[in-house]
């Protein structure tokens, strides 16, 4: 009948049928049991996370249950490993409610907090990602009919949620989309052994980097358009170990951002 059932030896023992919402007893080996407390570990340095009471109690349960064999290796791997990633201290307090929005196919009208302001947006979330210790939501922005990129953290409140009838794309489809190049621009930068070490050192650039005999390199290839303003910080970052071949438009926005350094520290007559 495909029912789980449970059975209990002893006096007040028995066979239940659990109920949808609970799971069958499922028995692990030391290795397997290891394994999830090996998972848990990488998300310690997340301050939010969208079911972070149920992934304590679901740690505490699984290491309650464990012999002492496996509690012993699972106090060691926490001793001698860790996935560190930057703590942030700003609060995500919404993230479990907008993840929940986005898989129950439902718009929102939310406060945000914007570079203009407070604004009130009209919205229709497709998921959300973590990068460098922080939470976004890819979502459709009724108002100006695209997809646009919103920091979780920077969502005041939600005004309100509405059933949707429409078909959106959701975050894996949106992602497999975003490598294609909508808006193709060659990149062409000359690095220094010190601006290829920075470079394979970032995700979305390490495997452009073309390494000399002489560890110096360069990366040519093509990318959108759409990322220059992600990756120009990079490359005012590493000044002269990044010359900048093309495109124009890149090596226009740093000559800006220098201008407007300069422009802080005018020199005394």
């Amino acid at each position: 009948m495909g029912l789980p059932i449970y059975a209990e030896q002893g006096r007040n023992g028995g066979y239940t049928v659990l109920s949808s919402r609970l799971l069958p007893p499922i028995l692990f080996t030391v290795d397997e049991a290891v394994s999830i407390f090996f998972a848990f570990q990488s998300l310690h340095y997340y301050r939010d996370l969208p079911f972070n009471t149920e992934i304590q109690s679901a740690s505490h349960k699984l290491y309650s249950s464990l012999q002492e064999e496996a509690k012993r290796k699972v106090d060691q791997l926490q001793s001698y490993i860790a996935f560190w990633n930057p703590k942030r201290a700003i609060e995500t307090p919404l993230l479990k409610e907008v993840l929940e929005a986005a898989i129950e196919n439902k718009n929102l009208h939310i406060h945000y907090d914007s570079k203009s302001g407070t604004t009130t947006k009209h919205i229709h979330p497709i998921g959300v990602y973590a990068y460098d210790g922080l939470w976004y939501m890819p979502a459709f922005d009724f108002t100006k009919q695209k997809i646009l990129l919103f920091r979780v953290d920077r969502i005041l409140s939600i005004i309100e949620s509405s059933e949707n009838k429409e078909v959106f794309v959701n975050l894996k489809e949106w992602v497999s989309s975003n490598y294609e190049n909508k808006q193709p621009i060659r990149l062409h930068v000359l690095l220094s052994r010190e601006g290829v070490r920075q470079c394979k050192s970032e995700p979305n650039l390490e495997d452009l980097v073309v390494i000399k005999e002489d560890g110096t390199g360069y990366i040519n290839s093509i990318i959108d358009n759409g990322e220059l303003n992600f990756i120009s910080p990079l490359f005012y970052r590493l000044g002269m170990h990044a010359q900048i071949v093309e495109p124009k438009e890149l090596i226009d926005i740093l000559r800006q951002q220098a201008k407007d350094i300069l422009s802080l520290y005018p020199e005394n007559d």
